[in-house]
């Protein structure tokens, strides 16, 4: 009778239907030495409980301080470095930007020069389209030599208009 009851009470703990009460009969039964072969399984988890149930946890709990300055993100240094960071490019860009602006009279002949030759190059380069100009007018010489093979053909063009009759 008791066997029953166990088996009983296992299938509803199973299920996750018992009680408190109930499940303490489980405990008490699989505390034993003596535990029914088909349920020997079940008594290393029960007995687990039972240990598990008398631990105490005896380790005083104590949580760090945060102080206020360790894990804070300062600010006020943040905005004091990204008004230095544009100080500091303000200041060379400028300095920069003068340098360039004041040319000598070596870079003023280096840059005449540049545009001389530039000059040069390009009068070459127009030179050489016209030179090559000729080339549209042959293309489109090209377009009416193909026009006159058809006229001079006209087997050709009738047989295509024969077709195009047909297909319809």
């Amino acid at each position: 009778m008791v066997l029953n009851n166990i088996e009983n009470l296992l299938e509803k703990y199973e299920n996750g239907e018992t009680s408190l009460k109930e499940e303490q009969q489980l405990k008490d039964y699989f505390s034993q030495e003596t535990v029914a072969p088909h349920l020997e399984p079940y008594k290393p988890m029960f007995t687990y409980f039972l240990v598990n149930q008398e631990e105490q946890f005896t380790k005083a709990l104590s949580f760090p301080e945060k102080s206020k300055n360790k894990n804070r993100f300062n600010f006020k240094w943040l905005s004091v470095a990204a008004v230095t960071v544009l100080m500091v490019s303000v200041f060379v860009f400028k300095s920069f930007n003068e340098e360039k602006l004041t040319l000598t009279d070596a870079d003023k002949i280096e840059i005449n020069n540049a545009k001389e030759a530039l000059a040069i190059m390009s009068k070459h380069f127009n030179q050489g389209t016209a030179q090559v100009s000729y080339l549209d007018e042959i293309s489109k010489i090209g377009t009416q030599v193909d026009y006159l093979k058809e006229i001079t053909n006209p087997m050709d063009r009738l047989l295509k208009k024969r077709r195009f009759l047909f297909e319809d």
